[in-house]
């Protein structure tokens, strides 16, 4: 060891805070690790024999030491707000549409939201004096004990400033790894996940503990600004970077709603490459005097907020199982959970099919279970987490009655299902009526399962063309629990548009048997209204491709019935469009009868544009890849289904070479 001198101590210190900086800030190590540790060890053996020259911004602090009885509590200066959360595109539009509905048109900053816990850091003259957590915004705990093993965050700045800033403390996925493979050597339980790691290591009471974790930390937000003559939030974060925190490097500035999905799309794809853990992304305002205007609510700022990553799966509590009745009289049990968000929406909700799939999947009424999107679309519970039962579920039981009607269920040979057989079965009547008002149908938003049972159980609607009655009856609407005036109103607004939908949605929502949207649509392409289609005979049906004969009769015997002439003549009456709106089709060899799949954004058109297109040449779009796809068309950042069709070798096609096909037949 060199001379033990003050002047080599200070030596020590500045070479490893500088060599700290580079390796955890800039990510441009200067010297080894072995080199480090020797330093590390010559410094600890100074500060050993001298005690009384130990400096508050030794490095031997992030080795910890230090252990406390208890955490003090901190007052925020400026209160430390959470952010509003957003779920999907449309509520990220919403954001934005009030910003500018407010007068203003900036610059935004996106940047990732790194999955960790919140930490208030406090310098005076440059020196770390305290370290909060965010606790409930006004008030948090001290923890600067533990914040100083974190090498990433500076115990002196590289200018004797005062300053508050603030960023995430956080655990990586590989820290994560080889600590639960410690933990489960010493025969003690692993972390469940990096946040969890990070926040129970940053509440030891011994810093020691906290030291061995290797936490990590992001700075991501100057509270003032204004104060330091900075005006927009990216010169913030260059400004935080010179005086040696650690920024996060994909932080980028973005100018409207395209630019805003693209960072989400492209930041969610590497999601999975990240050392770190991110649960979505946060859309800043840029411009500081922007901010000051947009202001706060009383929780959260109106110029910011995050969007959060659709969860592939989430746990939530199964409250019931429920029967309902289909349109054929098949029973299907019904899972009532806890609402949850998956994949973006609030799910409540979902099928169970039939008997065997919950006796197989085990499931019992007060079980906690899995959820998830069966192809990002359709709620499905996964499986019961059996290790969390406390004796009080409920074993699930098949019923032998229809829960409308009390008929007794039969159940057909060789099939699951079990059936009403009661053709006039109340229940039945309610199933044909939230198809009819469903998205692919009539598409009349507000008509949810809930409020089509309520509006059948409390007598307000016996058949479809009811619904284009309910006008009259909005003052006793607005009367009933759970609907106010405004959801009345946009309820009839809706039903009111529905009536100007082209004449395959109409069809489609009538529930003729085996007459489903695509075919749907063949009907009323080549039929052009709803008297021609009514005349057709059975060889006329039969003659258009996709018809065959079993749809060809239901069509015929639908429109026979003196019944359902009488529902569409009412229907008519009522001011319902009869006629096809749509493209013609025009059949072009590259396109007829063939398959396709679409991936990637987009630039030329939308992705219901090009949906159009292919069907306007006779084609189809199918959502999943497989070897009888003709051809899979690509925009900017494709997924996963660009990979399968490179390994299936099925052809790659640009969105150009869609709108060429076009522009011939023109």
């Amino acid at each position: 060891m060199d001379e033990i001198t003050q002047e080599r101590m200070n030596l020590l210190i500045d070479l490893l805070n500088d060599a700290n900086y580079r390796y955890y800030v800039l990510d441009d190590p200067t010297i080894t690790d072995q080199e480090y540790d020797k330093y590390l060890r010559e410094l600890q053996e100074i500060e050993a024999i001298h005690p009384e020259w130990k400096k508050e911004d030794s490095p031997t602090l992030h080795v910890g030491g230090e252990v406390i009885d208890s955490f003090e509590k901190v007052e925020h200066k400026i209160p430390m707000l959470s952010l509003g959360d957003v779920f999907n595109e449309a509520e990220i539009v919403s954001f934005l549409e009030r910003i500018e509905n407010a007068g203003f048109h900036p610059n935004y900053v996106c940047e990732l939201k790194i999955d960790g816990l919140s930490v208030s850091l406090h310098y005076e003259k440059g020196k770390l004096i305290t370290a909060a957590t965010r606790g409930n915004g006004v008030v948090g705990e001290d923890i600067t004990h533990n914040v100083k093993t974190i090498k990433s965050i500076p115990l002196r700045l590289k200018e004797d400033i005062d300053i508050e800033v603030r960023g995430e403390i956080y655990m990586s996925k590989k820290t994560l790894e080889t600590l639960n493979k410690e933990r489960i050597a010493h025969g003690e339980k692993p972390l469940q996940n990096t946040r969890n790691a990070a926040a129970g290591s940053i509440r030891q009471l011994d810093s020691k503990i906290a030291a061995k974790r290797n936490l990590d930390a992001f700075i991501y937000h100057l509270p003032n600004p204004l104060d330091y003559d900075i005006h927009t939030h990216h010169e913030a974060l260059d400004f935080m970077k010179k005086l040696g925190f650690k920024t996060n490097p994909n932080n980028r500035i973005v100018h409207n709603i395209g630019e805003v999905m693209d960072y989400i799309h492209e930041k969610g794809q590497m999601r999975d490459k990240l050392d770190y853990d991110i649960d979505g992304i946060v859309i800043k305002v840029d411009s500081i005097d922007q901010q000051m205007a947009l202001g706060y609510t009383a929780k959260t700022p109106r110029w910011a907020i995050a969007y959060k990553f659709p969860a592939q799966e989430v746990l939530t509590k199964l409250k019931d199982i429920i029967f309902t009745v289909g349109r054929t009289g098949q029973i299907t049990p019904n899972a009532i959970l806890d609402p949850v968000i998956v994949m973006g929406s609030t799910i409540s909700r979902a099928t169970l099919h039939n008997e065997d799939y919950v006796k197989n999947k085990d499931l019992r009424i007060g079980d906690i279970v899995s959820i998830r999107k069966a192809g990002d679309v359709i709620p499905e519970v996964v499986e019961a987490k059996k290790e969390r039962r406390d004796g009080t579920e409920k074993p699930f039981e098949m019923i032998e009655q229809c829960p409308i009607c009390q008929t007794k269920l039969i159940k057909k040979e060789g099939q699951v299902d079990y059936y009403c057989p009661n053709a006039a079965c109340p229940a039945r009547h309610v199933e044909s009526f939230i198809h009819f008002v469903s998205r692919p149908a009539m598409n009349i938003e507000g008509l949810g399962d809930r409020i089509m049972e309520d509006l059948y159980n409390f007598h307000f609607i016996h058949s479809i063309a009811d619904i284009y009655q309910l006008y009259t009856k909005k003052d006793q609407l607005i009367k009933l629990e759970g609907y106010g005036e405004k959801s009345v109103e946009k309820l009839l607004d809706s039903i009111e548009k529905s009536k100007e939908n082209s004449l395959e949605r109409l069809l489609f929502g009538l529930g003729i048997s085996h007459v489903g949207a695509e075919k749907a649509k063949v009907l009323a392409s080549h039929f052009k209204t709803m008297d021609q289609l009514m005349r057709a005979t059975k060889e006329e049906l039969m003659a258009l491709d996709d018809i065959g004969p079993i749809i060809a009769e239901n069509v015929v015997a639908y429109f026979a019935d003196p019944t359902n002439q009488d529902i569409i003549a009412t229907l008519q009456a009522y001011g319902l469009n009869m006629k096809y709106l749509g493209t013609e089709i025009v059949l072009d060899e590259n396109f007829a009868g063939k398959k396709f799949v679409l991936t990637g954004t987009l630039t030329k058109m939308t992705r219901e544009k090009a949906k159009a297109l292919i069907e306007q040449l006779g084609g189809k779009t199918v959502e999943s890849v497989s070897k009888n796809t003709t051809a899979v068309i690509v925009g900017e950042n494709p997924g996963s289904k660009y990979d399968k069709a490179k390994s299936l070798q099925i052809p790659i096609w640009s969105e150009n070479e869609i709108l060429e096909k076009v522009e011939k037949l023109n």
